[in-house]
């Protein structure tokens, strides 16, 4: 984590925001010797199957194929139906 000083990145506005992005380094702005506020680098995008990749795992057979089917329709088709699928955590 870096520290700069609000007149020094007011006047590097562009580089630091590529510093952010490039190194997906939070940087704190300091301002009379206080920290005023933190520049923190977006997560990197992730798809559908990424995004639900750890619930996958969770999921009993039946609802883990039926996820993926779901997923698979909607990729081929652009119309798929989550409906077939029964929320794990309801008793």
């Amino acid at each position: 984590m870096k520290t700069l000083n609000v007149t020094e990145v007011a006047r590097n506005f562009s580089s630091v925001m590529d510093t952010v992005e490039s190194e997906q380094e939070e940087i704190v702005l300091i301002r009379n010797h206080k920290a005023i506020a933190r520049l923190v680098p977006e997560p990197a995008a992730q798809n559908a199957l990424e995004v639900f990749g750890d619930l996958y795992r969770t999921l009993d057979e039946a609802t883990a194929d039926a996820l993926s089917n779901a997923v698979q329709k909607t990729k081929t088709s652009k119309r798929g139906s989550l409906g077939e699928l029964r929320n794990p955590w309801a008793s």
